[in-house]
C-alpha cells in the first residue's frame, strides 16, 4: 500500500491537506501539528500515509513523519479510539508529552486532550504504557533506514528481516542518493521479503 506521497501542497485547512501528485489531488486528513510541520501551500512536501477502508468510505490519513504515523497506528489498537479520534489526540498533545503521560499513568494530562475522556485515557495507559518509548528506541537504534523499516513492519514484515533485507540491498544502491536510493531500497526489500 502507500508509504508516503510527495507532491505540491495545494491547500491546508482545519483538519485536511490537499496534495497534488501526478495530476491527482489528494484530500488527506491530518493532525494540525503535522500540517504545521509541512511547507506552505505552493511548495513541495512529503506526507506519510495510512488508508482507512470501510464499506461506505475510504479516507487517507497523513502524518509529517513515520514515527507519528506509528503512534497513530498504536492509538488505533486502543478500544474506543478510531482514526478520527487518534487524529484529534495527536493534534492535542505532542509525542514526548504523550509518551510521558502514558509512562507516568497521568490520566489527568490525557483527559486534558480535547475529546478524550477518563475511561479512554485509562484504556490508553493500559494498552500503550511502555510501547511507544520502546518503539521509538528501536527505530532510532536499529538502522539508518528507520523510516523504511517502520513502513515495512507496518506492512506486516518482521522488523529484523526488514532490516536485513535493506542491508542486503544497500550494496546495490551505492550509485544512488536521496529519494531515489530510498525508493530503490524499499522496492528491493519488498522483493526479497516476498520471496522468503
Amino acid at each position: 500500500m502507500f508509504n508516503s506521497l510527495q507532491g505540491l501542497i495545494m491547500e491546508k485547512s482545519a483538519d485536511s491537506l490537499r496534495l497534488l501528485t501526478g495530476g491527482i489531488e489528494w484530500d488527506i486528513t491530518m493532525p494540525v501539528a503535522d500540517m504545521n510541520r509541512l511547507p506552505d501551500p505552493g511548495e513541495t512536501g512529503r506526507v506519510f500515509t495510512w488508508l482507512s477502508h470501510k464499506e461506505t468510505e475510504m479516507r487517507l490519513f497523513g502524518f509529517a513523519d513515520a514515527k507519528r504515523r506509528g503512534t497513530f497506528l498504536e492509538l488505533l489498537k486502543v478500544d474506543g479510539i478510531g482514526p478520527r479520534g487518534a487524529v484529534k489526540i495527536l493534534g492535542g498533545i505532542g509525542l514526548e508529552e504523550l509518551e510521558t503521560a502514558l509512562e507516568e499513568g497521568n490520566v489527568a494530562r490525557l483527559e486534558a486532550v480535547p475529546g478524550l475522556g477518563k475511561k479512554t485515557a485509562q484504556k490508553m495507559i493500559l494498552a500503550l504504557k511502555g510501547k511507544l518509548t520502546r518503539r521509538d528506541g528501536a527505530s532510532r537504534n536499529a538502522s539508518p533506514y528507520s523510516d523504511l523499516i517502520e513502513a515495512l513492519t507496518e506492512m506486516g514484515y518482521d522488523r529484523r528481516a526488514a532490516g536485513e533485507a535493506l542491508s542486503a540491498a544497500e550494496a546495490e544502491s551505492s550509485h544512488l542518493s536521496g529519494q531515489e536510493k530510498e525508493n530503490f531500497l524499499f522496492r528491493q526489500a519488498i522483493i526479497q521479503l516476498g520471496s522468503q
